[in-house]
């Protein structure tokens, strides 16, 4: 099982933001391609331009394996007295993210990140939680409720089980993530999610995405060697998001990446609004966020123009290591 060092990545690769991505750590399933080649269909070359896209990226899976995890359940208008009920499993897995680099993780339902958490301001929330991993786990969800429902006593250990139950509230962006010692061990590991709640009066109609940010330490020295959107490097370079430009483009953007203190997204050719924290009545003007760990926030961006734009972390290394991807917009 090949570990590279952070150093080793960024001194032996290309980036890919200049060039060929990971290109000389001739990871299983990579093949080099000549510089003069382009792209069917498009006018690009593959090496040596401002990036790689679609096959000629070296990135994990399939062109649909991570849906689950970038469209979020329907959002439900507001209706008294509903029970919204989840099942989560906390299972040890081991993961591929990037080409044939694993990683050992802990998730919630067998994915990095966990499966999105979704419902309406007041729905009655019911997560049933078993705890099928080698080491004890909880759920902390941000927001409000009641003391012994916070993740934090109600430790589950390996082959028990507990249910959280509590109102949703308030409306916003949030997250939810195990609270077990050492925290930072249970979070890198991979136990965390999104956890959406909608407000009573709906926000208008959109294309809606998750994306939850992080970082992978596969060589335990305490620095991550690749950076990922829902867990994959590179995986939304090689499988652009398709969005219609008619259609407002919503994001639900969050930050779990341990080791490093900020993270960030950026978008190529376009500004966007921003609503700081996922809450309130307060929206920026930007093209660029930053977020440190546990934030999030709700991006709405009505494309200008039809195309391919890319959008990365601004920290150049992390985009370096497979935070980056594009979005294909498209006029129809």
């Amino acid at each position: 099982m090949p570990k590279f060092t952070r150093k080793q990545i960024l001194a032996g690769a290309a980036p890919l933001i200049a060039a060929a991505p990971l290109a000389r750590l001739n990871l299983p399933g990579h093949s080099h391609s000549h510089p003069s080649a382009t792209h069917e269909g498009h006018n690009h070359p593959t090496l040596g331009h401002a990036a790689m896209i679609r096959e000629h990226v070296p990135a994990p899976g399939g062109p649909h394996d991570l849906d689950k995890l970038l469209y979020p359940p329907e959002a439900l208008p507001y209706k008294r007295g509903r029970v919204r009920e989840y099942e989560l499993f906390a299972v040890d897995k081991t993961i591929e993210v990037a080409p044939g680099v694993h990683f050992n993780a802990w998730t919630y339902n067998g994915t990095v990140p966990g499966p999105v958490i979704r419902a309406t301001e007041d729905d009655l929330l019911r997560v049933n939680f078993v705890n099928g991993g080698s080491h004890p786990h909880t759920i902390h969800f941000h927001g409000i409720h009641p003391s012994n429902m916070d993740g934090v006593f109600e430790v589950v250990p390996p082959g028990s089980s507990f249910t959280y139950e509590f109102p949703a509230r308030p409306a916003g962006m949030h997250l939810y993530h195990c609270h077990a010692t050492p925290l930072k061990k249970h979070i890198h590991k991979g136990l965390y999610g999104a956890f959406i709640i909608d407000p009573k009066e709906p926000r208008p109609p959109a294309q809606e995405l998750v994306m939850v940010m992080n970082g992978y330490d596969t060589d335990g020295d305490g620095g991550n060697n690749f950076y990922t959107v829902n867990g994959r490097s590179f995986y939304y370079a090689r499988y652009p998001i398709e969005v219609k430009r008619s259609q407002t483009v919503r994001i639900y953007l969050a930050n779990l990446t341990e080791f490093d203190l900020i993270n960030s997204l950026h978008l190529h050719g376009d500004f966007f609004r921003y609503q700081p924290t996922g809450t309130g009545d307060y929206w920026e003007y930007t093209d660029t966020v930053m977020q440190v760990q546990g934030q999030r926030g709700v991006i709405e961006i009505d494309f200008a123009n039809p195309g391919e734009f890319m959008f990365h972390a601004h920290q150049s290394e992390f985009a370096e290591l497979g935070w980056m991807g594009f979005f294909d917009v498209k006029d129809e």
